[in-house]
This record gives structure tokens, C-alpha cells and sequence, in this order.
């Protein structure tokens, strides 16, 4: 299946997912959670059954077995990738169960089974379909039992779980005030596409729903034929439970190890549950932005060790995420994150805090990202860049990529594929790696000698004393400076006279409006 085929399946799906919605008169809120739940289960079953044709495939083949049927264990599948699946926890069982049987409840049965065969995913699974209406939750479940879907090997499984995540984001689903679920896939590749996490321990401690443990997934795999659990550990954290189960289900799907604590333990502000400081390899995430009420008066942040630089005295946690983002860091480690853009200009002790950090030499990379990229908020952002075996301690690569995006919708906006590629070619030059400035149309344009060069608008290697006369601040805007680009599709002249004569016609109206009040009689 090509990836057009794969787009029009994701949107066939969700089409249908929508109908489920509308006709049950569900909240978003309240149906995104089983209908990605049904999705994990129609995946392990796809994954099941090609996990048994290659376990039975090396049984027969065994001479030892004698052509003797060898009844398969829950070891075989593990060691295939695959969950074992009872049979009352099969999809298919499911889709064909008796009207006369309790629908709800057999859903609800088998998430349980499979919970008790894995403890590593205990109370991860949805298991409140009994709030579904019966006749609808059974059309829903046979709706995706269809051949083309039975189909699907699990590598496109995957592809519809982020899909499905993706339009969730969009509408809203699991929004609140500690931040995002899920980060756009434009912005997590350019992280990714940044650090290369391929090796070691990788940590995320705002996980959400996983996508950068996914991406980084993706990413091993375009570059590698080792398996990522081969080479790497992901740890990740996440105060919200729901979306830690939106994780767990997301790794589980894509077959990616990890350990994942949530809740109390999952925040971030007053636990590092991983005690990972100074051990990693890659640091990704998306933080919640400003975030208020941080008790700094606890023991427990008053002394944590992942704020080498201070205390800050503000009432916003951006600059406790960046330094524990730096703090997790080994030697030779690299970090990729989100952050508020009025970050990289705070001023106070957040002022101090930046200070010291750009004295290390550590921050390679700063990326000032446009409007409209996040599905719920429209606000810019920046992307900052770690990277403790930089070559370069006296520089900082300043990138402003607010000009640079492709628009999706009217409120929605994306890199392209070659602005992407772009924008990583610029930072793989930074650190001296060989790369073709003329390998996009994109790159052309901007790089028209075809090499790296500072462009006005877009990029500057920053030395350490223009940082300091800018009075330590990391926005790209103020080195990069500004140019003025013309839209030659857009007709400036017409829209100038459409203007006056919209003016003039108020003036009228105003004129005309002045003489009713002067001729009124009092």
C-alpha cells in the first residue's frame, strides 16, 4: 500500500470514526479514548496473525517438532513482536459475537485479558464501553473488521493511530491547561531531525501521547536497519494519566519498549522518578508553556539537582524545564524542545538563568517558529537546541523559520518535506557535516551559491560577542534581521483601490451621518 492508498484509508476511517461520533452525540472528549482502543485491538490482531504464520512457519520447519502441531505460548509472540491474543480478545471474535451477547461488555472483557497477560500495560486500555450505546459500538466494531482493514500490515497501523491522534488534537480532544497531548509532526521531525536520537537513553518528561519516542522510531528506522529496543531506552513521564495510556497504546502499537510513569509521580516539578541526571544520551519535549504556581518552597525543588543554575524568581516554569532539559544531559548528550517564545528575551533571574547557560557553550540552536503550527493555540514558539559536544562553544546558530511553513488550512500550518530537509541541511552544516545545498528547490533558493551562508530574514551564526551586546538574548529575530518578501500571486493594487473606495464609502456615510445630527431639532 503507497502512501497516497494509506491517505485515503486514514480519511475513510476517520469519516467513519466521525459518523460514530455524531450519531452516538458524544463529546470528543468522551469517544476518543475507545475508538483509539478499538483501533489498538484490530492492530494487535493484524499483528497476531502475522506473527503465527512466521512462528508456525519456523516450527514445521524444526525437525525436532516431526511435523507434530506445537501449541503456541505467549513467548512465541513475544519474541515475534506481537501480543498474544485469547481468543475472546481476538478483533474478529468481536465483530462476530451474538447479537444476543452483551457487546459492551465483551469489549470491555477483552482489553481486561490482555491487561492480565501484560501487567506492563495494567490500566492502560479503555474498559468503559458500557457508556457506548450497544447498537452503535457494534456497528463501529464491524465497520473496521473490514478485509481491506484485516489487510493492513502493522507498520500502517501505526500510521492511522498518529493519524487519529492528530485529528483528535484538532478537535480538541483531552485539551487542558498543562498543555498539549500531542505535538504537531512538522515540529517533532525538525526535533529529531536536529539531535538524531539513535543510541541510549532517550527521556521525555512532558511525554504526552509519545510522538517523540514514535518519530525517533521512524527515524532509526529510515537510517538503520538495527531495531530501535536494540538500541535504545526510552524513559518517559507525563502527570496526566490519560495520556500516558495515549503513550503506552501509541509504543505498544509501533513496538517500541518503554517505561512510561504517570500521575503523581509523573510530575515533572516535584519528582524525577528516572533519577536520570546527567545520563542521557537525547532530551525531547513539549513542555507546558508558563506554567503557574510551582511551590518553590518545597524541599524537594529548593534542592533538586536539576537546577544547577538557580532558582528562578518568576512566577512560570519555563525556565525550570530548561534547565532540568540541560541538567538530564550526559557529556555527549543533545537536546530538542518546545518553548514559550517569550522565553528566550525573559528578563530577572530567567535573564541570569539564559546567562549562564549561554556561557556553557552548550546551546547550539535556536528556531523561531511561526503561528498556527499547534491544532488548539495559535501562538508562536521556538524550538531550542542542546548539545553538550559542540564543537563550537563561542557560536549559536539562529534560525528564524517564521516565514517558512506550508499552509494546511486556514488555522493550520506545517513544513513541507523540503523545508524540513532545509532546515536540517542548515544545522548539519553548522556542525561541519558534508551536505548539498542544492538537493531541494527550496535550498537553492535561499543557498543560491550553494553553500551555507548567513541569510537575511533566515539564519546567522551568532558569535558570543553580538549575543552579549544583544544582552544575552537567544531570539533569532534580532540577529537574523528582516527581509520584505512580495506575494507575486497577490494582486497588492487591486486590494489598495478596493480599500480606498471601502474608506470613501464610510466617509459618506459618516458625512451624510454628521448632517442627520446637525439638522435634528431639539
Amino acid at each position: 500500500m503507497d502512501q497516497k492508498q494509506i491517505k485515503i484509508l486514514e480519511e475513510e476511517l476517520w469519516s467513519i470514526a466521525e459518523k460514530f461520533r455524531v450519531d452516538s452525540q458524544l463529546k470528543v472528549s468522551e469517544y476518543y479514548l475507545p475508538v483509539l482502543g478499538l483501533i489498538m485491538l484490530r492492530y494487535a490482531q493484524n499483528v497476531f496473525e502475522e506473527a503465527k504464520i512466521q512462528i508456525e512457519k519456523r516450527i514445521s520447519s524444526n525437525p525436532r517438532n516431526h511435523g507434530r502441531l506445537i501449541s503456541l505460548t505467549k513467548d512465541d509472540f513475544t519474541g515475534q513482536g506481537s501480543i498474544f491474543l485469547n481468543q475472546e480478545s481476538k478483533y474478529d471474535y468481536l465483530a462476530n459475537i451474538p447479537e444476543s451477547k452483551d457487546i459492551n461488555e465483551a469489549v470491555n472483557h477483552a482489553m481486561q485479558l490482555i491487561e492480565n497477560d501484560y501487567p506492563d500495560m495494567e490500566g492502560i486500555l479503555p474498559k468503559n464501553y458500557q457508556e457506548l450505546e450497544s447498537d452503535l459500538l457494534r456497528g463501529l466494531i464491524r465497520t473496521l473488521n473490514s478485509e481491506k482493514i484485516k489487510a493492513l500490515p502493522g507498520d500502517v497501523f501505526g500510521r492511522i493511530y498518529e493519524f487519529f491522534l492528530m485529528k483528535f488534537a484538532q478537535q480538541g480532544a483531552g485539551g487542558n491547561d498543562d498543555g498539549e497531548f500531542f505535538t504537531p509532526p512538522s515540529l517533532v521531525n525538525l526535533i529529531v531531525n536536529f539531535i538524531e536520537p539513535n543510541h541510549g537513553i532517550i527521556h521525555d518528561p512532558a511525554c504526552g501521547s509519545g510522538g517523540m519516542f514514535v518519530q525517533t522510531g521512524h527515524f532509526m528506522r529510515s537510517h538503520s536497519d538495527e531495531q530501535i529496543n536494540e538500541k535504545v531506552i526510552i524513559k518517559g513521564t507525563e502527570k496526566i494519566e490519560s495520556n500516558a495510556k495515549l503513550a503506552k497504546m501509541n509504543l505498544r502499537i509501533h513496538g517500541i519498549e518503554n517505561t512510561i510513569i504517570s500521575g503523581k509521580d509523573g510530575n515533572s516539578f516535584y519528582s524525577d522518578p528516572h533519577n536520570l541526571v546527567g545520563k542521557c544520551d537525547f532530551v525531547m519535549a513539549n513542555p507546558p508553556f508558563n506554567v503557574k504556581k510551582v511551590d518553590k518552597k518545597r524541599d524537594f525543588v529548593v534542592n533538586d539537582p536539576r537546577l544547577p543554575f538557580g532558582l528562578p524568581k518568576a512566577d512560570n516554569a519555563n525556565y525550570l524545564w530548561i534547565q532540568y532539559f540541560y541538567s538530564y544531559l550526559n557529556k555527549k548528550g543533545r537536546a530538542g524542545f518546545v518553548m514559550a517564545s517569550s522565553a528566550t528575551d525573559a528578563g530577572n533571574t530567567e535573564k541570569h538563568i539564559r546567562q549562564k547557560l549561554i556561557e556553557t557553550g552548550d546551546i547550539e540552536a535556536i528556531v523561531s517558529i511561526g503561528n498556527n503550527f499547534f491544532y488548539t493555540r495559535s501562538l508562536p514558539c521556538h524550538l531550542w537546541f542542546f548539545n553538550k559536544d559542540k564543537k563550537d562553544k563561542d557560536t549559536i546558530l539562529m534560525i528564524d523559520a517564521r516565514n517558512t511553513f506550508r499552509k494546511v488550512t486556514l488555522t493550520i500550518n506545517d513544513f513541507s518535506p523540503d523545508q524540513l530537509e532545509g532546515l536540517t541541511t542548515i544545522i548539519k552544516s553548522y556542525r561541519g557535516e558534508t551536505v548539498d545545498f542544492k538537493a531541494n528547490e527550496w535550498l537553492t533558493t535561499n543557498f543560491g551559491s550553494g553553500n551555507y551562508e548567513d541569510v537575511e530574514g533566515l539564519c546567522k551564526v551568532a558569535s558570543m560577542d553580538e549575543i552579549i551586546e544583544n544582552d544575552y538574548s537567544l531570539t533569532p529575530g534580532r540577529y537574523v534581521g528582516f527581509s520584505i518578501k512580495i506575494d507575486e500571486d497577490f494582486d497588492y493594487k487591486g486590494k489598495m483601490t478596493e480599500i480606498h473606495d471601502e474608506l470613501a464609502k464610510l466617509n459618506a456615510e459618516s458625512d451624510d451621518l454628521m448632517k442627520s445630527i446637525q439638522d435634528m431639532k431639539l
